[in-house]
């Protein structure tokens, strides 16, 4: 399990470190003492797991977080527990307070080893065209085909979903979302918004080598530049 350690004191990566060594199923690929040295690192080497401290330099660990376009797990480490709540709002598996202990931490790598378990067993059940899902906001419901649905959209903790001319929330992270669905069929345009790719009318070159995406439904979708070059690769002979 790849793991990136981002904490500004290098006495405190060290302590973690060496807990870390009766985990041998965790592997730590990079250190980063604040922010935009972790974000680099995140988007290049694509880890699994972060053990992330909220307070560093300049951006703090929430900032960090909402930079990305896709999140690891994340395991919080910090000598503050003021911030537990706020932290489940992100793709959060725990919350450790400073001085670590190796019995909580052994805890939190169990939930992490547990999650990838879940998600390896539902990986042959990825839902596809012909999935059908109950979708309910207030008095109204549907029974939507996902082939209908051209566009899934952050708002808050939840995701709007779009198809024919409706636009109902439903009490699930984009993230969460992500991970059920075929990625023959359904793309990450950018950190907000999941595309069908069945439903694009036209792509556009944009700025900063990003591209624009049209769909059928009329919206526009900006690519983020490195979503860009993935686009481009999946689509290509």
């Amino acid at each position: 399990m790849k793991s990136i350690i981002v904490e500004d004191s290098r006495l405190a990566r060290k302590e973690l470190k060496n807990l870390l060594t009766a985990h041998p199923e965790v592997e730590i690929i990079a250190e980063a003492s604040h922010a935009e040295e972790a974000r680099q690192l995140i988007e290049s080497l694509q880890p699994d797991l972060l053990f992330l401290d909220i307070q560093l330099p300049g951006k703090n660990g929430f900032e960090l977080l909402e930079m990305l376009e896709v999140s690891p797990s994340v395991i919080f480490t910090t000598a503050f527990d003021e911030y537990a709540v706020k932290s489940f709002e992100y793709n959060t598996l725990d919350y450790l307070l400073k001085p670590i202990r190796p019995a909580r931490l052994a805890a939190a790598i169990e939930k992490v080893m547990e999650r990838q378990l879940n998600r390896q067993r539902t990986d042959h059940q990825l839902m596809g065209n012909d999935s059908q899902v109950f979708v309910r906001e207030g008095d109204q419901c549907w029974l939507v085909r996902l082939q209908e649905v051209r566009l899934m959209e952050v708002v808050g903790n939840y995701t709007r979903l779009y198809f024919a001319d409706n636009r109902p929330l439903i009490y699930r992270s984009l993230n969460h979302l992500e991970s059920r669905l075929d990625p023959q069929l359904f793309f990450r345009a950018n950190r907000q918004q999941i595309i069908h790719l069945q439903w694009i009318e036209q792509i556009d070159p944009w700025f900063n080598g990003k591209l624009k995406i049209r769909l059928r439904g009329g919206e526009e979708i900006e690519v983020s530049r490195r979503q860009s070059n993935r686009f481009k690769e999946i689509m290509s002979f």
